[in-house]
Formats: C-alpha cells, sequence, structure tokens
C-alpha cells in the first residue's frame, strides 16, 4: 500500500490510470474474522459512477467502491515469474495457435476467426490479437455473424495475468453481455527438465499419426474426421518444412487391455514444445506413466531444436498441476472463453445454441 511520509495510507490512483496494474486496500463492513480491509491487486478494468473495477490474474473481477478506498497505487506491470523461459503472451497466443489448429480460419483485420465444426472451443473461436480495423461493436458484430453462418456459437479466446494480456477486453466483453464460459491457465517451462526423467520411457512408442489404439485411450470419444485432421497438425506424417512438427506417445496396455495405459502429444514449434492429451488409465496411476510420456516426447522435441515447453491445464485439474509443477512447469497466464449473448429473436438468425465438444484445454 501506498503510505506517505506523515505514515498515512493514501490512495495515489485515478481514473485516468485505467488500463494499469494497481495495488488497493478498500474498507469493508462485515469481513471474516472481524477484517476491516480488503486488498486487491490486478489491472484497473473502468472507474465509473464512483465505482472501481480491478481484474485479477486469474480473470476474476473485483468491484470497489470508490468512497471504501483508503489506499492505492500503481504497481509494475506484471510480476516476475518464479521459474519457466521468458516469452510475451502474444508470442506464446500464436504458437499455441499453431500447436491446434482449426480447418478453416478467417482474418478480421489482426484478429483471427477459427472454426472447425465445433470441435474445441480453442479452434471455434476468434483469437483477437491486435486491432481488428474497426471499431469493437462492428468487430463482435462481424465476430457473431461469421460464425452464425457456421451454426456454431461465437466465441472469444482472451487472455488475463501477463503483460499485454486482455484484461480491458474482457471486461468490454463483459459489458456488451458475453459470458465467460471456461477459464484455464497456460504454464511454461525448461524441456531439457523433463528429458532427463526418461529413464522409464523405454516403453514408450512414438508416431507421427494418432492411429485406434491412441485413440482408444484419448477423453474425447467419437473423433471426427476434422477432429483427426486437427489432432495431426493439419496432414498426417511429416510436416512440411516450416510447419510444427507433431508427435504422438503411447504406453501399451497389458495382455487384453481394449486401450493403451497412457498417451500424449506434443507439438514442436521453433524454439516451443506443446503438450497436451496426456491421459492415463485410472487403474495405472501413481506408477510414472505421465512422466514417462512427458518425457518421452520431450527428448524427441529437443532433437529437433526446442529447448522450451508450454501445456495448457484447468484451474481444477489438481493432480495435473502439481504433476507439472514436479517437472519445473509455472503458471505464465490464465486464458478465457466468453460466450457472445444470444440476438434477439428479431435480430435474425441467431447462432446455434450448443457449445463445441469439449472445453479445449486438452
Amino acid at each position: 500500500m501506498e503510505i506517505s511520509a506523515a505514515g498515512r495510507l493514501e490512495v495515489r490512483i485515478t481514473a485516468a490510470d485505467v488500463g494499469k496494474r494497481v495495488s488497493v486496500r478498500s474498507l469493508i463492513e462485515h469481513g471474516p474474522s472481524g477484517e476491516k480491509f480488503s486488498d486487491a491487486v490486478g489491472v484497473l478494468t473502468s472507474w465509473d459512477n464512483g465505482v472501481l473495477r480491478i481484474t485479477r490474474k486469474s480473470g476474476e473481477s473485483v468491484r470497489v467502491a470508490e468512497s471504501a478506498l483508503v489506499a492505492g497505487k500503481v504497481v509494475p506491470a506484471a510480476p516476475a515469474r518464479r521459474r519457466g523461459p521468458a516469452a510475451s503472451y502474444e508470442e506464446l497466443a500464436r504458437i499455441t495457435a499453431r500447436g491446434w489448429r482449426p480447418v478453416e480460419s478467417e482474418r478480421l483485420g489482426d484478429w483471427e476467426l477459427r472454426a472447425a465444426a465445433g470441435f474445441t472451443r480453442r479452434a471455434n473461436s476468434v483469437l483477437p490479437l491486435g486491432d481488428p480495423g474497426r471499431p469493437l461493436d462492428d468487430a463482435l458484430t462481424a465476430v457473431r455473424r461469421w460464425y452464425a453462418a457456421r451454426g456454431l456459437p461465437a466465441y472469444a479466446q482472451t487472455a488475463t495475468g501477463a503483460e499485454g494480456t486482455q484484461e480491458l477486453l474482457c471486461a468490454e466483453l463483459e459489458k456488451r453481455g458475453w459470458v465467460r464460459e471456461v477459464t484455464a491457465e497456460l504454464w511454461t517451462g525448461g524441456l531439457a527438465p523433463v528429458a532427463d526423467l526418461g529413464d522409464g520411457t523405454s516403453g514408450v512408442l512414438l508416431s507421427r499419426d494418432a492411429d485406434e489404439a491412441w485413440l482408444a485411450r484419448y477423453q474425447r470419444k467419437g473423433v471426427s474426421e476434422v477432429a483427426l485432421r486437427m489432432l495431426g497438425g493439419g496432414s498426417p506424417g511429416a510436416p512440411a518444412p516450416g510447419e510444427p512438427s507433431v508427435w504422438f506417445a503411447t504406453v501399451p496396455g497389458g495382455p487384453g487391455a481394449e486401450a493403451p495405459a497412457a498417451i500424449g502429444r506434443c507439438v514442436v514449434d521453433g524454439r516451443w514444445a506443446g503438450f497436451a492429451a496426456v491421459e492415463v488409465d485410472p487403474a495405472r496411476r501413481r506408477e510414472g506413466l505421465a512422466t514417462a510420456v512427458m518425457a518421452a516426447l520431450a527428448a524427441r522435441a529437443l532433437e529437433e531444436g526446442a529447448s522450451a515447453a508450454w501445456l495448457q491445464v484447468e484451474t481444477d485439474n489438481e493432480g495435473g498441476r502439481a504433476l507439472y509443477d514436479r517437472l519445473g512447469f509455472a503458471p505464465h497466464h490464465a486464458y478465457h472463453h466468453y460466450r457472445a449473448p444470444e440476438e434477439p429473436a428479431s435480430g435474425g438468425s441467431a447462432p446455434d445454441s450448443s457449445a463445441p465438444a469439449g472445453d479445449g484445454t486438452s
């Protein structure tokens, strides 16, 4: 908190600081255990009609009455990360998008409209990086029309919690009735420490394609041709020059097993390797199979020149988060999928109200 030379708490922020990261303390009337103050740190996304709105790293919004403020100051844009390779949000957003390519895409200024027959939100949402080339309301209208023409609900993928993320855009979407349906986190880490855990990787099989055995363990059932195309990075087999390199890992099950004991997927793109779909037979958990899968994929990614790693994990996946923490990963930013409100009945054809299959975090 900001303290004056006389020892008093001071409010050193104004409405002109909207868009900056701030730390505030406010009075509360009925706090737990008799607490009188509440603290909040995040991006100041609005200051209207005597109410401040602060968006925390997680994407959660906190409203603070101006009359309750007792202290406040602008703080550095983002805290230093505990570990992990240096990377900007924009770099990671573009790399992760290349690692999960839609079947169809179109530019809207700097934004990218993506569609894949409803298979995962990531591949069926607009990625709003940069300037759409028109006012926000016009851009969002164009987004909704594009998805409605494909029988899909309109989603926007945004991020919070790092330098250059989109707290202000999230606030503007919420003002317009867009609803946040899914929040997950993107974690980063060094690749070599993961590969160094490869003592138990001799039983891990690597392939360029997701075969029937791999798909039998994959959590999304009834995988369509569209999904297979996306899993393979757009085309089966070895990648074309300059394209991401996709690998699938399989740990075979025992005799008579209907599915492998464990699987995983890795996309190698320049210095980055992205892990996804790391799944283990519930009956074989705590055997180190997930670590073995990731180590084998990491070793192959190192051979292809990668040095850094990323993965996406849901906030309630306690087991996965504990594993990735042990492997040296740490959160970089949170990302969210906002769904557009339903069109009024008189406003023409509305998007299909059914959500895309899955949550897009695998």
